[in-house]
């Protein structure tokens, strides 16, 4: 479906607002102690002598993280999705039939519990129309795949949609079931998480800039591609079914981030003429404590600015977990609701959603609060 801008108000400029937005944190608390009966090998296949209960100590040391969520058995990633966003259709207050489009971030497709195949036929986006209901021939349904930073740039493809004219409405979604491509013999699957967030985008009308003012991406593919990759399991007797899980070279990642993320949200700023004190909140991707407060201080140290301020960086990584392209409209939505501890946004913020991770790409989106 296409809209035409009239002529006649062409004064005012048309910009993306969030009017909507929804999550779904799964009901399934897994602590860390969960994985002290697990069996842990290193990448060469050589089974880890340290115990378990130490293995996951120095891990929650690093990551910060305590407890992650998981789907319940009988759920599929798109009935997470579909939770958020009924939610977040349900807090706009729009008809679902008016919807332009659906854009479906995730990585791994359909997965369920007795088969981890990634099953992306028909696409996400298409099963979450149905799974909605919405009849309308003219709701177009498609996936956005880009690692974790795919919900983020799934609003940059619809701010230019709105901005253009050619929407009105679109909703923006965000699943991962990742506990069930991760390799139980791999420290690093403890980091994995599951869970939804969406949004509802609309255009407005208006004479100052507010809703999505800017914003800035990156692909690094050519040296960083395989940093993130589907790989068999560390235990040779499992590998041997040719079965592929997540795999991460997460010092090299860390080190990237570190370096680039930093860099990229500047860049965002710079084209605004911003600077990094005029930011309310950063809604920053949440997978690793330590990572994204480092990627904060280096920042902030792009400024020359020493001290980062307590509540600027909302976190969710030490109870949800890494749930890929879900931690960042979740954080919105928990925001928006007022659900999180001194953080609340107020007219005229201005906010940062920015996320990295397979690509390895980056993106940063700069939002006003109307």
């Amino acid at each position: 479906m296409s809209y035409f801008i009239d002529n006649d108000i062409e004064m005012k400029k048309i910009y993306s607002v969030f009017t909507g937005t929804g999550s779904y944190v799964p009901t399934k608390q897994i602590k860390n102690e969960y994985f002290h009966s697990n069996e842990f090998y290193d990448s060469t296949g050589k089974k880890l002598d340290t115990p378990n209960d130490e293995i996951t100590r120095k891990f929650e040391e690093i990551t910060t993280i305590a407890e992650r969520r998981y789907a319940e058995d009988d759920q599929v990633t798109t009935d997470l999705a579909l939770i958020a966003s009924q939610k977040a259709i349900e807090a706009a207050g729009i008809d679902k039939e008016e919807l332009d489009y659906i854009i479906f971030a995730h990585n791994f497709g359909e997965t369920r519990t007795d088969d981890i195949q990634i099953d992306v036929l028909p696409t996400m986006a298409a099963r979450l129309k149905q799974k909605l209901g919405i009849s309308n021939p003219f709701t177009v349904a498609y996936d956005v795949l880009f690692g974790c930073p795919g919900w983020v740039q799934a609003v940059i493809q619809a701010d230019y949609y709105i901005r253009s004219g050619d929407a009105r409405k679109i909703l923006v979604v965000g699943a991962d079931v990742l506990s069930r491509i991760s390799d139980p013999h791999d420290r690093d699957s403890m980091i994995y998480a599951d869970g939804a967030g969406a949004a509802i985008m609309e255009g407005r009308e208006s004479e100052s800039p507010l809703g999505v003012i800017g914003h800035n991406s990156r692909s690094d593919a050519l040296d960083y591609a395989n940093m993130l990759y589907m790989g068999y399991s560390y235990n040779a007797e499992l590998a041997e079914k040719k079965v592929h899980y997540l795999k991460m070279n997460g010092r090299r990642l860390y080190q990237y981030a570190l370096s680039n993320v930093p860099k990229t949200i500047k860049a965002g700023l710079d084209k605004l003429n911003l600077h990094i004190t005029d930011i309310s909140k950063v809604l920053i991707h949440q997978a690793n404590g330590k990572m994204d407060d480092a990627i904060l201080k280096r920042l902030f140290d792009l400024y020359g600015i020493n001290e980062v301020p307590d509540t600027i960086m909302p976190m969710t990584i030490s109870w949800l977990g890494n749930s890929s392209v879900a931690t960042v409209p979740t954080l919105l939505d928990m925001i928006t609701r007022e659900t999180m501890n001194d953080h609340q946004l107020e007219s005229g913020d201005i906010i940062v959603l920015t996320s990295v991770g397979a690509g390895m790409n980056i993106n940063s989106v700069i939002y006003k609060i109307p």
